[in-house]
């Protein structure tokens, strides 16, 4: 029977194969083969012809058994850190080390961790060391100094703990005696300087006031604004430049050094759906700081878009379109720029209700303008979880930049393109829903290791973001930095009352912006009633079971749903909610 390399090939690299229990542990099993090229003798390396692919060569294949540990107790998931298998599963000791807080303290994984010291030696020995000798025990305290080493280096932060961090002082007591000239005591040297030289600073620094919320939201109505609409929503002329005096790249570039800083410093285990859902409980106000600093940012660029699109009343419409336009183009700009976050906070500024609805503004904007803002929306489409912007992501990923041309041999590899920024709102929320989807204990008390294992894969992606994020060579500009902080916002209640004053409310929901032609509700209902008389003559206008009847109580119930949408701040299907929290 002829083998052909095709169908060796073909063959699956990695097969389940079913669980086995060791220990009170659970493992997955599955099966890895290994295909190898062999020679036939006479055509190896020591052969006297040169070897011919077609007819001396032959695939070989071994097969391999390789187990991952799905579910254990807590002791002996810290002992496999130490004594596991970490060729056969390398992603063991990351994925533990990123999700740990989710189902145990830092504390207690140490108390597991490490060993006591050794008790002290009668006066007058010493152990006499070997050159190049690091440690003075045996290969389990190497691989606790391994695992240590991994944990200071990728998770630093699991080691604060103010004003003592104990935790980091029990690592230090551990690498003074386990490794006190490695690499290892030094990092750890260096953290608890760098904790505490920012608690210094942090002391030195004047207490921040206190934010008022956005620039008009606590101002008193006058009484004759209209519906109750404070001064600054009567669009006062403001001291200083406004965000969109600047010009398009200057606006998305700013955007794009904030996203970008802010994306970089978010620590992944805040992203954990256990952590992330518990922020709105009592007494959790200070949970997940760095993902709540990017959910600022957000929201911050959405009541900038509100603001400057509402915050001057007196504008025509033409006028008003002008700002719809730049908004298109700094949307544009940052698509561009590959930050999916700005980009996502405008669109849903754009397409929130208070700014929506506007059907004269968005009638004024141009057709190139509207197109692009149709593009740009598909990219963000609720259909099949998101399934386009995911796509974009994975594609941007991949994609060389300008700067990423192939090399020729020798040279220096090529850099890798900045960004993107992502949008970190889908990851929080695939990490939700895998928190809730999959229980974090299983029958026999034992923690769902397998659970980890998935959050550490979107941790992973993560974290392979954040280090192309500080690939961006953008500069600061404080001119608009500080536009951008002094930019008008309003709030939720008053866009819509602001927007209510500029285009009153019609008989019907608008359907701006105007991307496609839709028929008016009147040749729907005509045209309905129409094809039910020439079907169905029967029936008088007062009897409910009548075509006529239905007709109208459809449109009634369409026109009745249609003016709920108008009052409500959110109507049009696709505009996010902007107080959400991603």
């Amino acid at each position: 029977m002829d083998r052909t390399a095709g169908k060796e090939l073909a063959l699956a690299p990695l097969q389940d194969w079913g669980e086995e229990t060791e220990d009170g542990a659970v493992y997955s099993v599955s099966l890895r083969r290994q295909l190898s090229q062999r020679l036939s003798p006479g055509a190896g390396p020591g052969g006297s012809q040169a070897p011919s692919p077609a007819a001396d060569a032959f695939l070989h294949y071994r097969t391999s058994k390789v187990r991952a540990l799905r579910a254990a107790r807590l002791e002996q998931l810290v002992r496999e850190l130490v004594s596991g298998d970490h060729e056969q599963d390398p992603g063991f000791v990351p994925a533990f080390l990123a999700t740990h807080r989710a189902f145990v303290s830092t504390a207690r994984v140490l108390g597991l961790l490490l060993p006591p010291p050794p008790p002290p030696l009668p006066p007058g020995i010493e152990i006499r060391k070997t050159e190049g000798e690091g440690l003075r025990v045996n290969k389990n305290l190497r691989a606790v100094v391994s695992v240590l080493s991994s944990w200071l280096r990728d998770h630093p932060q699991d080691f604060r703990d103010p004003p003592a961090h104990s935790d980091l002082g029990s690592v230090r007591t551990f690498l003074g005696w386990a490794a006190p000239a490695g690499p290892e005591a030094q990092e750890a040297e260096k953290l608890l300087g760098d904790f505490l030289e920012e608690a210094e600073r942090k002391q030195e620094e004047e207490p921040p006031e206190a934010w008022a919320g956005p620039p008009g939201a606590t101002q008193t109505p006058r009484p004759d604004s209209p519906e109750g609409c404070s001064e600054e929503e009567e669009g006062l002329v403001r001291e200083g430049p406004e965000l969109l005096d600047f010009s398009v790249d200057e606006v998305a570039e700013q955007l794009t050094l904030l996203d970008a800083e802010l994306f970089s410093r978010v620590r992944p285990c805040e992203c954990l759906g256990s952590v992330w859902s518990q922020r709105d409980r009592p007494g959790a106000t200070s949970a997940a700081p760095t993902v709540r600093a990017t959910v600022t940012q957000f929201n911050m660029v959405i009541g900038c878009v509100l603001g400057s699109v509402l915050g001057e009343q007196g504008l025509a419409a033409p006028q008003r379109a002008q700002r719809l336009e730049k908004w298109i183009r700094v949307a544009q700009r940052c698509r561009e720029l590959r930050n999916f976050s700005s980009l996502r906070a405008i669109l849903s500024a754009l397409q929130s209700n208070p700014i929506y609805r506007l059907k004269r503004s968005w009638g004024a904007v141009s057709r190139e303008q509207l197109s692009t803002f149709r593009k740009l929306s598909q990219i963000f489409s609720d259909e099949n979880n998101h399934l386009s912007s995911r796509e974009i992501l994975s594609q941007e990923e991949a994609t060389k930049g300008p700067q990423e041309e192939d090399t020729l041999p020798g040279s220096l590899p090529p850099k890798l393109p900045p960004g993107p920024v992502p949008y970190l709102g889908t990851f929080l929320t695939d990490l939700v829903m895998l928190d809730t989807a999959l229980p974090d204990m299983l029958e026999g008390d034992l923690i769902n290791f397998e659970k980890r294992r998935k959050e550490w894969e979107i941790l992973a992606h993560i974290q392979q973001l954040q280090k192309r994020c500080r690939s961006y060579c953008l500069s600061p500009r404080a001119p608009v930095l500080a536009a951008l902080r002094t930019q008008r916002q309003l709030s939720e209640e008053q866009s819509y009352r602001v927007s209510r004053v500029i285009e009153p409310p019609a008989a019907s929901c608008p359907s701006s912006p105007r991307i496609r032609r839709r028929i008016s509700l009147t040749k729907r209902l005509s045209a309905k009633l129409s094809r039910e008389r020439g079907s169905s003559p029967g029936g008088s206008p007062g009897d409910p079971s009548s075509p006529t009847s239905r007709a109208r109580r459809s449109v009634c119930g369409g026109i009745a749903q249609m003016w709920a949408c108008e009052r409500t701040l959110i109507a049009c299907p696709q505009a996010p909610l902007l107080q959400g929290d991603m």
